[in-house]
């Protein structure tokens, strides 16, 4: 019997209804299976990563079984910052990503953690401070629909695990375009929907019965970690997203997907 209740992959139709179009003209935005006025999300979004954020790395690795680490040191691999690039990381949370791009970029460059959650921040700084890479690494609070950067800023731009919270999640792409400097390279790292049946079958069963109960052991919400697999069914296919990246001003957009499909890594550069 499942803990929690086990939504069916959302189809193409419902999954356009997440888009702006729909979000506006509805004045309703989803997070997870739960719908907020579109003016609300942001701030159920926010309390969600509070609750979450004194163990939101220990439970990521523990709930991936490390396996997230991998993914994204190949996801940085295929952006390939460059010695001296200055690259922004949105929805930067507690700054994995952010970190592993400064050790690409040297001295000379570094990345800049953009978040709305001041709680995820202040406990990836705590978790960093030591590290030698820390003055490298800048963090700004900030919305990542009206991002607090001047357009043509960064070399690069990437979000990792955190585009799909958005309330409007083209404006996001757009914004993203709009600080980046003309060529400058993009990277979306998301999860998606495993490929092989079987598979896909074994991780329904693992998000909805699993995750939850460790969520409400080691870190008091089961709700919490049910929510983020619910917004992965929500979620563009990777070939759907392709396509709004590209209606985004992005172009030689591909994909790389990771895991039998469970994460897909976007690659693409502003046009």
């Amino acid at each position: 019997m499942s803990i929690w209740k086990n939504p069916k992959w959302f189809r193409s139709t419902e999954r356009q209804e997440q888009l702006d179009q729909h979000v506006r003209q509805t004045g309703q935005a989803a997070f997870g299976l739960k719908t907020f006025a579109e003016e609300d999300k942001a701030a159920a979004v926010r309390r969600h990563f509070e609750r979450v954020a004194p163990k939101y790395d220990f439970m990521n690795s523990l709930l991936s079984f490390g396996i997230q680490r991998a993914w994204k040191r190949a996801a940085i691999r295929l952006l390939s910052p460059q010695p001296g690039d200055r690259i922004l990381d949105l929805c930067g949370g507690t700054g994995d990503l952010a970190h592993l791009t400064a050790a690409r970029t040297g001295e000379n460059g570094g990345a800049v953690i953009c978040d709305i959650n001041m709680a995820m921040m202040s406990a990836g700084r705590q978790t960093y401070a030591p590290h030698p890479l820390a003055r490298q690494v800048t963090w700004v609070q900030g919305d990542a629909e009206k991002i607090p950067f001047p357009d043509t800023t960064f070399d690069g731009a990437m979000v990792g695990f955190g585009i799909r919270n958005l309330t409007h999640l083209e404006q996001g792409f757009q914004e993203m375009q709009r600080v980046l400097k003309p060529g400058g390279k993009f990277l979306c790292l998301e999860f998606s929907r495993p490929t092989n049946t079987v598979f896909r079958a074994l991780y329904d069963f693992y998000s909805f019965n699993v995750m939850p109960l460790l969520g409400q052991l080691i870190a008091g919400s089961a709700e919490s970690y049910a929510c983020l697999p619910e917004t992965i069914r929500m979620f563009p296919l990777p070939d759907e997203l392709a396509k709004i990246l590209e209606g985004c001003g992005f172009k030689d957009v591909t994909y790389h997907s990771m895991t039998n499909g469970m994460v897909v890594a976007h690659l693409a550069r502003k046009r």
